[in-house]
């Protein structure tokens, strides 16, 4: 399996950067524009890219992504809608890593099967379901497996050692940790709580770890990257490509990614 998501985090870290993970809404604000601000932020440096799909009753989701989710729904957006807004980004030549992030209940809609095969050939790198726990991840991770998709694992500051441990073992693309014991949302602070958490997965596994839930500044990706590989970015961004007209959308996401991109150069690697 090319693991292409892991790649470019490795790349980033090699460069001595953590990695930058935005979230957008496949449908938010529209179809068009949403597509258009994914380009944006991988011409704005972004390694990885979380393509949101929307559902009724994201329950991992603070209020501005279930807004922007709501929003996607309201336009008609359907799991298809997404799997094509990722063709048609490999269409106009973005070749960054995409990760489709969405809910266990539209993908067994969709066909299991037919999901993941559909979005290999739409150019989807990997899959994050975050209402899928590892220990009923076992049908999902060998189809994903077939069709060459990575099978990003979710980890809690609340999950038991052995818990991560098997959530490590079979992971692939990042470990997503998750930095709050609520739900998505901007935070004035990343909790000092998930170094402990990044320090466990990295007990058991040499695949990047990736913080989320909270991340909304440059500081606290210089900060995340102290001790871990990716910061992932969700509702910060989102509020940003809602704050003004939907036609300049994408040039607010660009500059949104290029203003937390500031924090992307290690601490580690500056100090040395």
């Amino acid at each position: 399996m090319a693991d292409v998501v892991r790649s470019a985090i490795e790349l980033a870290n090699s460069e001595g950067r953590t990695a930058v993970v935005p979230f957008i809404t496949i449908g938010h604000p529209t179809l068009e524009a949403s597509i258009d601000c994914v380009e944006a932020v991988v011409g704005a440096g972004a390694d990885v890219v979380e393509l949101g799909v929307p559902f009724s009753d994201p329950l991992a989701e603070g209020p501005v992504i279930q807004a922007s989710s709501f929003k996607a729904l309201e336009n008609g957006i359907t799991v298809s809608d997404c799997i094509a807004a990722a063709a048609e980004l490999r269409s106009r030549g973005i070749t960054a890593p995409f990760a489709l992030m969405g809910y266990y209940n539209p993908i067994l809609s969709y066909g299991s099967d037919r999901f993941c095969k559909d979005a290999s050939q739409a150019g989807v790198n990997g899959l994050i379901v975050p209402d899928l726990p590892t220990e009923e991840a076992g049908p999902l991770l060998e189809i994903s497996r077939k069709y060459d998709l990575s099978l990003i694992p979710l980890v809690a500051l609340t999950s038991p050692e052995a818990r991560v441990k098997a959530a490590c073992e079979t992971a692939s693309g990042f470990v997503y940790c998750v930095s709050t014991l609520g739900v998505t949302g901007a935070r004035n602070e990343i909790s000092g709580r998930v170094r402990g958490l990044v320090d466990i997965v990295k007990r058991h596994t040499d695949i990047p770890t990736g913080v989320g839930f909270g991340v909304s500044t440059s500081e606290h990706v210089a900060e995340i990257g102290d001790f871990a590989d990716a910061a992932v970015v969700g509702s910060a961004l989102i509020r940003a490509i809602d704050d003004g007209p939907v036609a300049s959308a994408p040039e607010r996401a660009a500059k949104f990614i290029r203003d937390l991109s500031g924090g992307s150069v290690r601490k580690k690697e500056t100090t040395s």
